[in-house]
């Protein structure tokens, strides 16, 4: 089995940090990736509104937005790409934008992605998470599975439920920096997120996504593991793979010295 790993796997280490700094002083917004399944409203009622504490109050962002009608025109997924502030605030899919207003509200969807920041690099694997959650990285094909809460909604499915009832997430926005080997560095925001179904009288519901950014940065760096390391462990498995052939060979000696006596006595 330890044939298998990659020499990288072998002598470089991924090591955490927790730093209370901005890792992207050069800009002062976070760029959001977003697709959305609605099941049972129609794209011509679904639009896209942002607020924040700076006084942003965005309704029916249509910006770098593509909405495409699903299951007979009955639904709509959406996907779109937007940036906000470093403030607290929120977006929301709403049909406050649209023209008329649906019969009946339905904001019963599935989050196929929610994602702040760079993508993580393919093949990249962190461990640990804020999140109880993991995804798959597909990117490339090569099928690595990062762990982490880099996308914690991915496939996230709220399409049982109250048809009339309002979603409410709860995202708690973690900046994040990967460092590389060759000192190339990533941003992909961490997040974790929690969700509540609630109903809201004379008030066509909505999906809301409610966003704080922490002031704590987690800090990832590869950092090459010394040459110690390496042969440290494998002593540690030569001396193993010796302690249980000795194991093996003494319970063997044993069972045939027990055998050998049982003959003897017969023969007697």
């Amino acid at each position: 089995m330890s044939g298998s790993k990659s020499p990288r796997v072998l002598i470089v280490d991924i090591v955490s940090e927790l730093i209370v700094d901005d890792p992207v002083k050069y800009s002062e917004k976070i760029p959001v990736f977003r697709k959305i399944t609605l099941m049972n409203t129609k794209c011509e009622f679904v639009g896209l509104d942002i607020q924040d504490d700076m006084g942003r109050h965005e309704v029916g962002f249509q910006d770098n937005t593509e909405k495409i009608p699903m299951y007979d025109d009955n639904g709509c997924r959406m996907e779109t790409h937007f940036l906000i502030n470093k403030v607290p605030g929120n977006f929301h899919v709403s049909t406050h934008s649209a023209k008329s207003q649906p019969t009946a509200g339905d904001m019963r969807h599935v989050v196929h992605k929610l994602r702040f920041g760079m993508d993580l690099e393919a093949g990249k694997d962190v461990k640990g998470s804020f999140n109880p959650m993991e995804s798959l990285d597909k990117a490339g094909g090569n099928g690595k599975e990062v762990r982490g809460s880099f996308n914690p909604m991915e496939s996230l499915d709220k399409a049982g439920g109250n048809a009339q009832a309002t979603h409410d997430y709860i995202v708690r926005v973690v900046p994040s920096v990967y460092v590389s080997m060759n000192g190339n560095k990533r941003f992909p925001y961490q997040y974790t997120y929690s969700y509540r179904e609630k109903l809201i009288a004379n008030k066509n519901p909505a999906v809301w996504f409610k966003y704080q950014l922490s002031p704590i940065t987690v800090q990832y760096r590869e950092m090459r593991k010394p040459l110690y390391h390496f042969l440290t462990t494998v002593c540690a498995i030569i001396g193993g793979t010796f302690t249980v052939a000795g194991i093996l060979d003494s319970c063997i000696f044993t069972a045939h010295e027990i055998i050998k006596k049982i003959e003897i006595g017969k023969q007697s």
